[in-house]
């Protein structure tokens, strides 16, 4: 008879042999119990006769029952197993439950370990990211390449609008600044192209027409985006080329006439190669227009217009509209090129805030003529080590003021595309860490670290100041946003009611500023030195300690000062930013209406040429004062002076009283145009106002101070 696997045989078992061998099981174990039992009782018997060498007796004894107790557990598990074995279920006898209850027990807590990382899990589940990539449909390609880049979620205006633009919805999305846009609409159109609805109608092979069509106002952008297209597209095997002015148009051209799935660009230069007749329209599925609101105040109205009216069949392609704001022409745009059941996508909405969250807003009073003296300070307490982004009016200044600061490169308009790029780059490497730049680096720049950013004077809108804050604290990281500002003619107030922003009142950093600023990075520079120079420095360490009559802490703190290149440490004012002046408060016990009525009050107790010397006169907000700033030498003549005029105060502010504002001109050809403030209002004095003679809005086009006065030197 073959031989029976015993699973097989205990499967195979008739009702009665299982019966009787359950019975015998039960025996053994009642017999085995026994025993244990009786042992148990004839070793308490003799415990007694142990009392005479208790030490020796116990050791033995429990030697003796603990090996018995093995033995017999072994049994005992043994006889369990084999029993749940045959019945599958537990004993319920009282001597069977106690044999079982060991395995019971394991099979307990093996259950609760089991029951909690379910739970567990259960409960990352609940808490998983709803913008995780996985979430999506993103192929692994994609998905692969984003995780490189260290993205494991999509941003909210990313989700939001990835799933409309893949079904192939026409789209408005809006949101602020540094919320990734461009990610937005690059994402979806490549899972479209290769995997989604735009598919089948991608063409292929050598000379292929362009499924997509992305404009963009200015190249610095029109690059960077077509960057990421190349990084995201490459995976997708898609190819795509970059059109912008500037450039040679042969190696533009040359790909064009090759094939691409994606073409990126700038309307001139787009408009150029569609008259050259170097762009098919024929196979467009995705047209993207982005910062439309840009496009308009840079003058490209006609050329989007004509380009995204080149279209043929306009229901075969998709099209999508993203801007910070939604001007008027925006507004047209949308209506007439768009499909009547578009979607919109708005981060913003009617939210009073505009600018960046993640961004400290600072205002800080300057005159143009301390502007290069006290950005380096600012640089050194604001950035954190990172980059920086100083933002100009003018070409001019940009250019100059990149001049005057150490390390800093000029980017702006004039400046050769190829420069430019060479900029950019050295920028983004970490080559140097300060760029001076005029509004090309105000839109969509996304680069990384940038902690800071300055603006030398109030920008001519709002918008600009949101874009230009908003190229730091991006990502969600933090920044930190200083502008500068000229104490009698800013707006500081529209701007704060318009973008939302709540403005933070400084003066300029004081020396202890600073020095905890610079302090650190000074110490661990020293403390880097090697330990092998001190040998060769420590006889003329000791001579210097011996005969500076400073103590061994003014000696190193000299020395960390001289480590940043702080040599002398000046003290500025608080309206002006002025080095070695100081700021007085005029008083005179009623309102001051007029700056030339408080010139009229200085004159009466101090000589004409000191009156001269005052800088920055500004009455307070509730115009019971004036402000100005004096060289800290004339101070005490200015202090005792005033005891020579009845009901006069002066006193040197330790903080700022808030200022009357005067709305910046902008009408003239010259004015404001550079750093230089000139001309504050036709009250300014007989002698005009130390802002120039020709100082009020009606004569703005002198306004830099080129007739004589003090109004800001132009750079």
């Amino acid at each position: 008879m073959p031989s029976i696997p015993l699973s097989d045989a205990i499967l195979s078992e008739s009702p009665k042999d299982k019966k009787e061998k359950k019975k015998k099981v039960k025996n053994q174990t009642f017999i085995e119990a026994s025993e244990t039992e009786g042992s148990i009782g004839k070793k308490s018997k003799k415990e007694p006769k142990l009392k005479n060498n208790p030490k020796e007796s116990v050791s033995e004894e429990e030697e003796m029952s603990e090996k018995k107790m093995k033995k017999k557990e072994g049994k005992k598990r043994k006889a369990s197993d084999f029993e749940v074995m045959l019945n599958g279920e537990e004993d319920r006898s009282e001597t069977s439950s106690e044999l079982v209850e060991p395995v019971n027990d394991k099979k307990k807590k093996k259950k609760a370990k089991l029951d909690e990382v379910d739970q567990e899990e259960e409960e990352v589940l609940k808490a998983k990211d709803p913008n995780a990539i996985s979430n999506f449909r993103i192929s692994e390609p994609l998905r692969a390449k984003l995780k490189e880049k260290g993205i494991e979620a999509l941003f909210p205006i990313q989700a939001m609008t990835f799933h409309t633009i893949l079904d192939g919805s026409d789209l408005v999305g809006r949101a602020r600044t540094g919320q990734g846009k461009t990610l937005a609409f690059v994402l979806p159109i490549l899972e479209s192209l290769t995997n989604g609805p735009a598919k089948a109608a991608r063409k292929t092979g050598y000379g292929k027409a362009p499924s997509v069509i992305v404009l963009l106002p200015t190249r610095e952008l029109a690059k960077q985006v077509h960057s990421d297209v190349e990084v995201y597209g490459g995976a997708l095997g898609l190819t795509s080329c970059c059109l912008y002015g500037g450039a040679p148009y042969s190696a533009q051209e040359i790909k064009l006439k090759r094939g691409v799935d994606i073409v990126v660009g700038t309307p001139g230069r787009i408009k150029d190669h569609m008259e050259r007749g170097n762009i098919d329209f024929s196979s467009l599925r995705f047209r993207v227009l982005d910062e439309a609101d840009e496009m308009l105040r840079m003058g490209f109205v006609e050329d989007v217009e004509l380009i995204l009216g080149k279209v043929e069949d306009a229901s075969k392609v998709q099209t999508l509209l993203f801007s910070a704001t939604l001007p008027d022409w925006v507004k047209q745009i949308s209506t007439r090129f768009l499909k009547p059941n578009k979607r919109t996508a708005d981060l913003v909405g009617n939210e009073k805030m505009k600018a960046s969250t993640n961004v400290r807003h600072i205002v800080l009073p300057c005159s143009s003529a301390a502007r290069s003296q006290l950005i380096p300070d600012i640089i050194c307490c604001y950035s954190s080590g990172g980059r920086t982004i100083i933002f100009t009016e003018t070409k001019e200044s940009a250019s100059t003021l990149a001049g005057l600061l150490p390390g800093a490169r000029a980017l702006h308009g004039d400046i050769q595309q190829s420069q430019r790029e060479v900029t950019l780059s050295g920028f983004r490497s970490g080559k140097f860490l300060t760029l001076v730049a005029t509004n090309v680096a105000a839109r969509g720049l996304d680069i990384n670290d940038v902690q800071l950013i300055i603006q030398c004077e109030p920008p001519r809108d709002v918008e600009d100041y949101i874009h230009r804050s908003g190229r730091t604290g991006r990502a969600g990281n933090s920044g930190v946003a200083v502008m500068l500002y000229d104490p009698r003619r800013s707006n500081i107030s529209k701007i704060e009611r318009e973008s939302g922003v709540k403005f933070e009142h400084i003066s300029a950093p004081n020396p202890a500023e600073i020095a905890k600023a610079v302090g650190g990075e000074a110490a661990e520079l020293i403390t880097q030195v090697s330990d092998s120079v001190i040998p060769a420095f420590k006889s003329a360490a000791e001579e210097l300690l011996n005969t500076s009559g400073l103590s061994a802490v003014e000696l190193l703190a000299k020395a960390l000062a001289k480590t940043i290149g702080y040599t002398e440490v000046k003290k500025r004012s608080l309206l002006n930013s002025m080095e070695n002046h100081v700021t007085v408060l005029l008083e005179i016990g009623r309102p001051i209406y007029t700056p030339s009525f408080a010139y009229g009050v200085l004159r009466r107790f101090l000589p004409e040429e000191k009156v001269e010397s005052v800088q920055g006169l500004t009455l307070t907000a509730d115009g019971n004062g004036a402000v100005f700033d004096v060289a800290a030498e004339d101070l005490n003549i200015f202090l005792a002076g005033q005891e020579n005029a009845a009901n006069v105060s002066l006193e040197v502010v330790k903080e700022l009283p808030p200022l009357q504002e005067r709305e910046q001109s902008r009408g003239g050809r010259f004015g404001n145009n550079g750093f230089g403030f000139a001309g504050g209002n036709r009250f300014s004095s007989r002698r005009g106002g130390r802002d120039g003679r020709f100082s009020g809005q009606r004569n703005d086009r002198f306004s830099n101070g080129f007739r004589g006065g003090r109004g800001g030197k132009k750079w």
